[in-house]
């Protein structure tokens, strides 16, 4: 009813949906700083008109709601992509702390050890009695065994050490859904409450994107507010107000699986669902190409010693004994040189008669050769061929996952920045927005103002 009294009502009203907006705006200007934080803006309304003469009367303006102006579609994105994103870069980490071990840069890598033990024999095979060849072809001998001891113990360090991170991730991991499954509870209580959870919303953003870094999932948010997190092929890790705890666990090669536990404490490996994210990149590296590399590197061991060790005991040594096996072990970690021909020179066999004929270095040719003969990969390529195309395919490996790494980067880069045009503060915008704002509100003040001049007559009136 248009009314002295209901003027003042209006005017009130306006002057508290002013204050608000004004109040809104300053808490935006405050945060322009602030990582993940959604612009906020207070929706007004205008009052419900009442019946009157000469027809309804307005009642003025109130505040609806304060609205967090954020991009679902947009958020979700972010956080597929960020899976994708952290996949790449724990992939390119963990690879190029593998390319160091085949590095032969420095002259002390695998391939001058190789070379260096061939041109050994090739020297021995010009004085086949002399000491120092003989003394200097142990050395390389040695040299060689203990290359490969050193990258394959090198290669499962690396595991190792990928094992440790995952363990801080699993960590991490579970602490973040505990801090979900808390915020669902605040943000439930709030909003079942009628009002807006707007910053605890933007935590509960926060806390996922960080979330997709370390393991790929899927989420979805209930009618109460609550966000539900799904790991591995639908394993809720946040349901509720509930969060379950990944677990980990020593699998049969001494390394660390994934496990989720259900309510009744049954366990299950999640391990080969985890394909995206830190975790997911640091398992296809220890698991798939750290893996292919040790294989790749005791093949070429096996190959070594079962060549070498072929010739050498069908040859003799300078007693005109048949030869031992030159070197002892089945694979890089364990090659070693036989210990009696490290403690003895005389029982190198670089002949191939026990006539003990002067000059005789024709098993010493014949090892020298398999330098060069086809002995790998079914007899289509040579030790070092072997070895380099292994090299290669690491470095291979490391680009590629540097370049999709700088291609994730971009592309969440772009909706990080697409995020911000959405949700983000501007601090002109929101300038703007004060200003308007105060007017409002300045203009409200006057209307208490003029109707209370209008009271003060009125009163005078009466007198």
């Amino acid at each position: 009813m248009g009314t002295i009294v209901g003027l003042l009502d209006l005017g009130r009203n306006a002057l508290l949906t002013h204050q608000k907006s004004i109040h809104v705006t300053g808490h935006n200007i405050a945060n322009v700083n602030t990582p993940g934080y959604s612009r906020q803006r207070v929706n007004v309304a205008a009052n419900k008109a009442v019946n009157g003469t000469p027809g309804q009367m307005g009642t003025g303006v109130s505040a609806t709601e304060v609205q967090r102006i954020s991009d679902r579609l947009v958020d979700a994105q972010i956080n597929s992509e960020q899976q994708t994103l952290g996949r790449w870069q724990a992939n390119e980490y963990a690879l190029e702390r593998v390319e160091f071990i085949f590095d032969d840069i420095q002259g002390q890598g695998l391939h001058q050890a190789m070379s260096e033990f061939w041109n050994a024999w090739q020297d021995l095979t010009g004085d086949p009695q002399g000491y120092t060849e003989r003394t200097a072809l142990l050395a390389k001998s040695d040299f060689l065994a203990v290359s490969f001891n050193q990258m394959a113990a090198g290669l499962v360090r690396q595991q190792v050490e990928l094992d440790v991170s995952i363990t801080a991730a699993a960590e991490e991991i579970n602490r973040i859904a505990s801090q979900v499954a808390n915020l669902n509870r605040k943000i439930s209580e709030i909003e079942m409450s009628g009002q807006t959870a707007g910053d605890l919303r933007d935590q509960q953003a926060m806390l996922l994107k960080d979330l997709a870094v370390l393991v790929q999932f899927d989420s979805f948010e209930d009618d109460m507010g609550r966000m539900s997190v799904l790991v591995g092929d639908g394993r809720p890790l946040v349901q509720g107000y509930n969060a379950t705890q990944l677990t980990l666990q020593t699998n049969a090669q001494g390394h660390l699986d994934i496990f989720w536990t259900d309510q009744s404490g049954n366990s299950f490996d999640i391990t080969a669902q985890v394909n995206s994210g830190r975790l997911g990149g640091w398992l296809e590296a220890r698991d798939v190409e750290i893996v292919d590399y040790l294989s790749r590197i005791d093949t070429l061991a096996q190959n070594i010693i079962n060549e070498v060790n072929g010739l050498h005991t069908a040859g003799f040594d300078l007693q005109a004994n048949p030869g031992e096996v030159f070197f002892t072990g089945s694979s890089a970690a364990d090659i070693a040189l036989n210990v009696n021909i490290a403690a003895d020179t005389n029982l190198i066999a670089a002949a191939t008669t026990a006539t003990g004929v002067p000059g005789d270095s024709g098993n010493a040719i014949s090892i020298a050769g398999l330098q060069h003969t086809l002995t790998m990969a079914g007899g289509t390529t040579t030790f070092d061929d072997f070895y380099r195309a292994l090299v290669t395919d690491v470095g291979s490996a490391v680009n590629a996952a540097t370049i999709y790494h700088n291609h994730q980067t971009s592309i969440t880069e772009s909706l990080d920045n697409l995020r911000e045009s959405i949700s983000g503060v501007s601090l002109e915008e929101e300038m703007v927005n004060l200003i308007k704002f105060q007017h409002a509100f300045d203009a409200a003040a006057k209307l208490v103002t003029t109707v209370d001049d209008m009271l003060d007559t009125v009163m005078n009136m009466t007198r």
